[in-house]
């Protein structure tokens, strides 16, 4: 069964981003929401409905202005979207996400 998590970390400060909300959208349009905790993580997509993830593509959308205003006065992002494709025995899906005021990085971890 395929499997999906994500941790948010503020590469200026160094430290987790908590209280980022996220909209995860799958192939078929539906849409769950998740907020990051204390740890900058999110993996409770099941608790959300998902029991599983189906191959195909989805988007997962890290709503990021509003920490990064209120840690850095300022922020180039409304949002970020990072769209990915699971495949029919992908695993488990890490998607992390290293965020600044001006820029950000992501890439499939483990």
């Amino acid at each position: 069964m395929n499997t999906l998590s994500s941790h948010v970390l503020d590469t200026t400060l160094g430290k987790p981003a908590k209280g980022i909300p996220l909209t995860l959208t799958y192939p078929n349009g539906d849409k769950a929401e998740g907020v990051t905790n204390d740890d900058g993580r999110f993996n409770g997509w099941a608790e959300n409905g998902a029991s599983g993830f189906k191959p195909g593509i989805y988007t997962l959308r890290f709503h990021c202005q509003p920490f990064l205003k209120e840690n850095h006065g300022k922020s180039f992002y409304p949002h970020i979207d990072i769209t990915f494709e699971v495949e029919q025995q992908g695993g488990h899906y890490h998607v992390p996400l290293l965020i600044s005021p001006f820029g950000f990085s992501s890439y499939r971890g483990s």
